[in-house]
């Protein structure tokens, strides 16, 4: 496969990807929100438990 077909197929590719995407709207964008923003706070609450945890447990 040459250059030129491969960047064709790639362009090809994106324009498919990009009739089948939408901007959302606000209320959906504010469920997106709200559901990383509870994500990064149960990731975030998880590696304090465990740094918590070490920090007790060197302690010992």
């Amino acid at each position: 496969m040459d250059i030129g077909a491969m960047v064709s197929d790639f362009i090809g590719q994106s324009e498919r990807v990009l009739n089948v995407t939408h901007k959302p709207k606000g209320e959906e964008y504010e469920h997106i929100a709200k559901s990383t923003a509870l994500g990064m706070l149960v990731i975030g609450a998880i590696g304090f438990a465990i740094s918590i945890f070490w920090y007790y447990l060197r302690q010992v």
